[in-house]
């Protein structure tokens, strides 16, 4: 099976084609964006496939990061996954950013248990505990600093992701770091994506609401009309025009 695999969860806008069966990435393209995923992911899928020598209906299926990451990056990759899996009539398979950055982890350290956290700001992280076998037995959850800590200490954890320095600090003992990221390589997501197959509809991974919120509290009032000015004075209604009249 080959299979198409789209990251938009950081600042990096990736795509590549992926053989299942051989284990091979067979094209692949990345952009250091920053913002601006939805206007250049098309046109970097198109690049991965003309790479892999791929077209679209030559596709099995679609893998997406679906998170935690940038909330609007997460929300142009899977819709963008789950639409051209409609179009192609093929599964669409959510890989979350933090089991990735675990497996590259378990990758470098192997038979190990692995934290992933990402700092997510306001004293957060974002944090997902995998044993040896990376399988999840924690998150993905908010986290404080405290918390991942001790998670690390308890576990014996091989610590990934951009928090992963943090925790280090924190915890005391000296810990085995892996890829001090905020998402992890394309071929990553498509390889894991591959071994879980198809499931339930991926969707964004958001473990708090967007930052940006309607300012309810500062929409000023409807302000009425004084009384006493204009035609609405009090105690009168508006004088209605007779018909040959013309508005002034």
């Amino acid at each position: 099976m080959k299979l198409l695999a789209i990251d938009c969860a950081a600042n990096v806008c990736a795509a590549c084609v992926y053989d299942a069966g051989a284990g091979i990435e067979l094209g692949r393209q990345a952009l250091d964006l920053g913002k601006g995923h939805a206007e250049h992911l098309m046109a970097v899928i198109e690049t991965a496939l003309k790479a892999s020598g791929i077209g679209y209906r030559g596709l099995g299926a679609v893998a997406v990061s679906i998170g935690p990451g940038s909330f609007t990056g997460l929300r142009v990759g899977v819709s963008t996954a789950r639409g051209l899996a409609l179009a192609l009539k093929i599964p669409a398979i959510g890989v979350t950013t933090l089991e990735a950055l675990a497996a590259e982890a378990a990758d470098a350290f192997p038979g190990r248990p692995v934290l992933a956290a990402l700092d997510a700001g306001r004293e957060e992280l974002h944090a997902a505990l995998f044993d040896k076998a990376l399988v999840l037995t924690y998150g993905p959850a908010v986290a404080t600093l405290s918390e991942a800590a001790a998670m690390a200490v308890k576990a014996t954890a091989v610590l990934a992701g951009t928090a992963a320095p943090q925790i280090a600090a924190a915890a005391g003992p000296t810990f085995d770091i892996g890829p001090v990221a905020a998402t992890a390589d394309i071929a990553t997501y498509a390889r894991l994506a591959a071994a879980k197959g198809p499931g339930e509809k991926p969707k964004p991974l958001y473990l708090r609401g967007a930052d940006a919120k309607p300012q309810a509290g500062f929409i000023l009032p409807r302000q009425d009309r004084p009384k006493g000015h204009g035609p609405e004075k009090q105690g009168q209604s508006p004088r209605k025009r007779g018909s040959g009249e013309k508005e002034s």
